[in-house]
């Protein structure tokens, strides 16, 4: 049976009929852990204009992932959703997308049997998360068998026009003709291959391949959020970066900001000299065994997938 109860709650599997109830609960659970680990600033969570607001933003998103789920698993108690788990699988590498559970209803194993639902072990050959710095979420990642390899900053400013020097090209990525390309450095990059999320990227963000005589060296998506970027030698950073920067001064943009691993040290170094400033917010990439050379990746943004 796909329907299993335990106690009062019960779990189904989830649809894109669940996403506008998925959105409210992360956001509800983001707010409270902002507000647990004394961080302070603006939040969706409570004022419903912003809220509305931030729904018609992450929608698509919401959309993607309920669309290209693995597993979709939903907690609901007297009808309620109150918790949700999902992942995505490629290459049979397996991402733990979200697992969020309501405040107030945290800590009495519901997140466990989520995650036994959402995250197996089984036809995987590798799995990986990027997870919260909540302790209580980080033990629960633990005994599912992924263990921290490295953390993940945000790095933002209002952008400037940066003049730069280098011998790319910055070419706009066609929908189809590039897939294949694509493919190819995420397997270099990240060891494995993502098209379905290539497509979504292709649909809501302006895309560069980065070539050098003649030959693909790299990819990067701009927009409202940036990322992810992915090149085959962390040297080119820098002029990506300042590209991408200089794009986002163009368009007019508040902040211009990208999700770096923290063993890119080529891109935190430029960077932090072009006066980028650290979120306080951390993200811990966590995995059941080490894979890819993120030292030349930076993470979609907003990091519900790598």
């Amino acid at each position: 049976m796909n329907e299993q109860t335990n106690k009062e709650i019960r779990y189904r599997p989830g649809n894109s009929a669940d996403d506008y109830d998925t959105f409210l609960i992360f956001e509800e659970t983001l707010a409270d852990l902002v507000q647990r680990l004394g961080f302070t600033g603006d939040m969706s969570w409570g004022d419903e204009t912003q809220l509305a607001e931030m729904w018609q933003v992450r929608r698509p998103l919401y959309q993607h992932l309920s669309q290209t789920a693995e597993q979709f698993w939903i907690a609901e108690l007297d009808g309620q959703t109150v918790g949700f788990a999902r992942s995505v699988i490629h290459d049979g590498v397996r991402e733990l997308t979200e697992l969020f559970v309501k405040p107030g209803t945290q800590s009495a194993g519901l997140g466990r049997s989520l995650i036994e639902r959402a995250f197996p072990k089984e036809g995987a050959h590798n799995r990986f998360i990027i997870a919260t710095s909540d302790f209580r979420a980080q033990a629960l990642y633990l005994k599912a068998g992924v263990f921290p390899r490295f953390p993940i900053y945000y790095f933002g400013r209002p952008p400037e026009q940066v003049s730069f020097e280098s011998d790319l090209q910055f070419v706009p990525l066609q929908a189809d003709s590039d897939l294949v390309v694509l493919n190819e450095i995420d397997a270099d990059v990240i060891g494995f291959r993502r098209e379905v999320d290539h497509r979504w990227l292709l649909a809501n963000r302006q895309g560069f391949l980065y070539v050098r005589n003649g030959r693909p060296k790299g990819y990067g998506y701009l927009g409202r959020n940036n990322g992810p970027f992915a090149l085959l030698d962390a040297a080119d950073f820098p002029a990506v970066l300042a590209h991408a920067e200089s794009a986002a001064a163009t368009a007019g943009r508040a902040e211009f900001g990208v999700e770096v691993p923290m063993v890119n040290e080529t891109a935190v170094t430029y960077l932090l000299s072009r006066n980028f400033k650290m979120d306080v917010f951390m993200a811990m990439f966590m995995s059941e065994r080490p894979f890819g050379n993120f030292d030349r990746y930076i993470a979609t943004s907003p990091p519900f997938f790598v």
